[in-house]
């Protein structure tokens, strides 16, 4: 946390900024420790130039945020209080440059702002912290494998659910009581089952359908542990299903390969996208494939950078990203086959373990 400060307070000075405020609950945990999700209330990591940082956070969250940083300055809001009256007591009347993170303030949120500081400016701030998330550090990575471990039991004790029958909401409600179980903080996002001709949906919603054998069932799942987040997709075939369906799984599998062997260090995000997007292609499914090839992971489980054929940033050893092909053949069935890969010093290194040769379950 010490680094991460330290870069933001030379950001600051870079900037001539005289006070940054930190709200989005995700960057707060990122720079100080504590975890919270305030809700409605104001939460927000204060830094003022030259000045030790504070919290400004509910008076509920006081202890938490005490234990999670042992910061002396912390101050509380009440309820019945107006929390950017608090905020105003503790930034100077000087204050004329302000660093805020503009993809996550509402108009509202500015207003009130803006009642209370006669700023002159408000600078972007996403910057430099995008420039410091998008390489995973040490304990960042070991927190991101846990939950990678984690994601894989309960994507495995799903598919041991699996029977004739047994709806996509009922396999849902599985694989989310068992993140618990397993000590997850939660999903990452809505854990998505989807049967047969669901399985053509990139984006399906499950629903009560029943599930059949003689077509595909695919999960995407991941979850929330230690504050970072894992995602796989893995497909299935429930009996045996028609030969186009085997065909095109056997097609994302190796675009899923071509392209996990083209990351390493130096490498344009773009060449991943496109070698996986190519051999689709050549099989004649292209137009199939209508999504990109996927997108960075850590804190979010979609963070920088995205996985595109026009993303000519090159690829550095700590970037930790999804890689997830698919075809999706409408009214038939669809297949997505996604990792989470690390780019190491000498090229790339497979977080995600579960098995991906075909397999008939059920």
């Amino acid at each position: 946390m010490h680094n991460r400060l330290k870069s933001m307070y030379s950001y600051m000075e870079q900037e001539a900024l005289d006070a940054v405020i930190i709200t989005f609950p995700r960057h707060v945990y990122y720079l100080s420790g504590f975890a919270s999700e305030p809700h409605e209330r104001f939460m927000g990591l204060i830094l003022i130039r030259q000045e030790e940082p504070l919290l400004l956070v509910p008076e509920l969250d006081r202890e938490a945020a005490f234990q999670a940083t042992g910061w002396e300055k912390i101050f509380t809001h009440k309820d019945t209080d107006n929390p950017y009256q608090l905020l105003k007591k503790l930034l100077s009347s000087s204050t004329e440059r302000v660093g805020l993170e503009k993809n996550y303030w509402t108009v509202h949120q500015y207003e009130a702002l803006a009642d209370i500081l006669d700023a002159k400016a408000y600078i972007d701030i996403s910057p430099p912290l995008l420039e410091m998330r998008k390489l995973k550090t040490r304990d960042e990575l070991e927190r991101i494998q846990h939950a990678v471990r984690l994601v894989q039991q309960v994507l495995q004790y799903g598919v041991e659910q699996v029977k004739p029958g047994i709806t996509e909401l009922d396999l849902v409600a599985e694989l989310e009581y068992r993140m618990k179980k397993l000590g997850a903080d939660g999903p990452a996002f809505d854990t998505m089952v989807l049967a047969g001709e669901k399985s053509a949906l990139p984006h399906g919603v499950p629903g009560t359908r029943a599930i059949r054998e003689g077509e595909l069932l695919l999960f995407d799942l991941g979850l929330y542990a230690a504050g970072y987040s894992s995602d796989i997709t893995r497909t299935f075939a429930v009996g045996d299903i028609a030969p186009e369906l085997t065909a095109i799984y056997e097609t994302v599998l190796e675009a899923n390969s071509r392209a996990i062997a083209a990351a390493r260090p130096g490498t344009p995000i773009s060449r991943l996208d496109q070698t996986a997007r190519q051999y689709i292609e050549e099989q004649g499914y292209g137009p199939y494939f209508m999504h990109r090839l996927g997108h960075g992971l850590g804190l979010d489980v979609h963070e920088y950078p995205s996985i595109h054929g026009q993303n000519e940033d090159l690829l550095k050893e700590g970037m930790v990203m999804t890689i997830e092909p698919g075809i999706y053949l409408p009214g038939a069935g669809g297949v997505r086959i996604e990792d989470d890969i690390v780019i190491t010093a000498n090229g790339v290194q497979v977080l995600t373990t579960y098995p991906k040769a075909f397999t008939v379950i059920a």
